[in-house]
């Protein structure tokens, strides 16, 4: 684990390069491709104050925009179409990327890494801001 690692207590985050990891266990996931997730990031920085909670980019094929929100959220809720959700259930397992804090990443980098071990984008203001965000495009 490097420094930065153990600053924020994050053991999920791997120390070099990028891991899938099981989504459901530390983390859900939610991801917005392309442009639409990009500016949903600015959206969910614009109203936090800079701070969302951790948020995972993608550098090519679809694009994609990781929102990490604590487990169990992203189960049994109605989400608008355009978000792909990562969670565990019976006969269900997804992975999330995420990459190393420092070093080679590519494709994957943070756009807002993890503060802390339970810091995670509030699911219930994402979901409002991204049902906002579709309905306006």
């Amino acid at each position: 684990m490097n420094e930065e690692n153990r600053e924020v207590n994050v053991d999920w985050i791997p120390v070099s390069g990028f891991q899938l990891r099981k989504a459901g266990v530390q983390f859900d996931a939610v991801r917005v491709d392309g442009e639409e997730g990009r500016r949903l990031a600015d959206w969910m920085e614009a109203l936090t104050g800079g701070d969302p909670g951790p948020v995972v980019i993608e550098a090519n094929g679809r694009r994609g925009v990781y929102f990490l929100v604590p487990p169990g959220t992203t189960a049994y809720k109605a989400w608008p179409r355009g978000v792909t959700r990562f969670n565990a259930g019976p006969a269900h397992v997804s992975y999330v990327p995420v990459p190393a804090l420092k070093g080679r990443t590519w494709p994957l980098s943070w756009r807002f890494p993890p503060t802390g071990s339970d810091r995670f984008v509030h699911p219930l203001l994402l979901r409002t801001t991204v049902t906002a965000l579709f309905s306006t495009a």
